[in-house]
């Protein structure tokens, strides 16, 4: 990927970053609704030029060369106010509202960035001139990425009373909350797995159709990302579905060995 673009990326994910620890970072009991509304006006200031820090700078002038919206960013900060008042999640598209909004956005932000194929696409591109941007697809990535992270630290959330999961989906599985914030591990709770990591597949698999569509120079990269993390609901499987003892990661080996397969797929898919 070329400087221009990884520079931006990593200006988006540090702002990603710093919003998404004002709810899930050491400071989080002292966050409020005043402090993410604080943090909004203070994104109104980098769109309109004005930065605080080195990393607002990092994103103004990302701003300057690339055609980003305030929108996926506000939408973010919508979703880490849902962390301060949902602990639980009763049906999936509850679910999928509060993953569209911390990390299908991130889709919408980075997209503007990667570049459309076009043929006539160069490196800075005008959203004007596209015919089609990937604009779903980039929403199934991070929407399929989040999913990954609830079934990877149900253990983790279970601890701070935070269950993620749609309970109509415990409850299809005769699998109740107390059996989860116990850390049960039987039948039903390796068949409610198995179901929701066939969904997280099926968003990994809407998101591959538009890694096509993205600039050429852009295309490695998003390969590499969806394998690699798509890879730990492999890992939980391997794990026997025990999310509430063991980490699932993948080990650097493996990564090293995904990365030839990811840029096969960048040429010709």
């Amino acid at each position: 990927m070329p400087p221009e673009k990884r520079q931006a990326i990593w200006a988006i994910y540090v702002w990603c970053r710093r919003t998404d620890e004002l709810v899930d970072g050491f400071q989080t009991q002292l966050t409020t609704v005043e402090t993410l509304q604080h943090w909004e006006r203070h994104l109104e200031m980098i769109f309109s030029g004005c930065p605080f820090d080195n990393e607002d700078v990092a994103l103004v002038d990302t701003l300057q060369h690339f055609p980003l919206k305030i929108e996926p960013f506000q939408e973010m900060i919508a979703g880490q106010k849902m962390d301060l008042y949902h602990s639980r999640y009763e049906t999936f598209e509850e679910l999928r509202l509060y993953c569209y909004r911390v990390a299908g956005t991130v889709g919408l932000m980075s997209s503007s960035v990667l570049g459309i194929n076009e043929n006539k696409c160069s490196t800075f591109w005008q959203e004007n001139q596209c015919h089609y941007i990937p604009k779903e697809e980039a929403i199934a990535l991070g929407i399929a990425n989040q999913l990954t992270n609830i079934l990877r630290d149900v253990g983790e959330d279970a601890q701070r009373g935070r269950i993620y999961l749609p309970l109509e989906d415990l409850e299809q599985f005769n699998y109740t909350q107390e059996d989860l914030l116990e850390g049960v591990i039987d039948e039903r709770w390796c068949n409610l797995m198995r179901f929701e990591i066939k969904r997280a597949r099926q968003y990994y698999r809407d998101a591959e159709r538009g890694i096509r569509f993205l600039c050429q120079d852009s295309r490695w990269p998003v390969w590499a990302a969806l394998m690699l993390y798509q890879s730990i609901l492999n890992v939980i499987e391997a794990n026997n579905y025990d999310v509430f003892t063991k980490r699932a990661f993948v080990r650097t080996p493996k990564k090293i060995l995904y990365l030839p397969v990811a840029w096969l797929r960048a040429q010709v898919l």
